[in-house]
């Protein structure tokens, strides 16, 4: 499998608690989350709660071609919560959580599974494009967000109002009407989207952390063709940069309001051969 990998912290000092890996024939992606400023209850932090629990699920669905994505996504979460019940407390409300965005290759088709707001891109053999993104975070937080979006991004009258949001947001986190996302909760894996699309039908396939897909969804400063072209005759790093030029020249969230000025962001984008191998 030919893979591209691009990923970048929000900022040059900061951890980035994104992670992106990939195996002969699999592939996945995750966008580790808290609330900032919140006491997690856990002493491993978010960047460690993303990369383990996507190197134990990229072992799983690689050793274990028979097995649902949805299950070994699962599995994983037992996992990672085994490793760190004992020595943190996952009650509480900003214990680390992650979105999961996994591929791959059965027989003659490509399985997937998104949970959160990351998204997969699949280009078609016939130029078509399709984003699977979970958008349930989103049309919950936009019932949420007004008072936010009204005030200048990093002023302390932001910060309060996005500490305020995000802890109405934790609240409605892996419950019935509110949103799912990997945590605690093995079975939040229960309500990942899945699917499967014939191989032969796939140009390539790209998993995007929702910092690197703000030049669509946020900014409207392209569309998803857009990010292809620059994907195809240039890399990853090359998205992330553009990325980071809107970002820079909005600092304060005046055109585009958002909770972060910058965001990590990460692409990993895989043209499809035969064999996806």
């Amino acid at each position: 499998m030919n893979v591209a990998l691009g990923t970048l912290p929000a900022e040059p000092n900061q951890q980035n608690e994104d992670f992106a890996a990939a195996a002969p024939g699999a592939a996945v992606l995750l966008d580790g989350a808290g609330v900032a400023g919140a006491e997690t209850g856990c002493v491993h932090g978010i960047a460690w709660f993303s990369s383990t629990l996507g190197g134990l699920l990229l072992g799983n669905i690689a050793q274990d071609p028979a097995r649902p994505l949805a299950d070994c996504l699962a599995d994983a979460l037992r996992c990672v919560r085994s490793l760190h019940e004992d020595t943190c407390d996952l009650t509480y409300r900003a214990s680390p959580t992650s979105t999961v965005v996994a591929v791959r290759v059965g027989e003659g088709a490509l399985e997937y599974l998104v949970l959160g707001d990351s998204t997969l891109l699949l280009a078609g053999q016939d130029g078509k494009t399709t984003a699977v993104t979970d958008d349930r975070l989103d049309q919950v937080g936009k019932q949420l967000r007004a008072p936010v979006d009204r005030l200048p991004t990093g002023t302390p009258e932001h910060a309060a109002a996005l500490a305020q949001y995000r802890d109405d947001l934790t609240g409605l986190r892996n419950r019935p009407g509110g949103f799912w996302i990997a945590g605690p909760e093995p079975r939040a894996a229960e309500h990942a989207l899945t699917g499967t699309v014939p191989l032969e039908s796939l140009a390539s396939v790209t998993l995007l952390s929702d910092g690197a897909t703000r030049l669509v969804d946020r900014f409207g400063l392209a569309d998803w063709t857009n990010v292809l072209d620059v994907l195809a005759s240039a890399s990853p790093d090359e998205l992330i940069r553009r990325v980071r030029e809107a970002e820079n020249s909005d600092p304060d969230g005046q055109r585009w309001p958002r909770g972060k000025a910058r965001d990590d962001a990460t692409v990993l984008h895989c043209p499809v051969t035969s064999k996806f191998e």
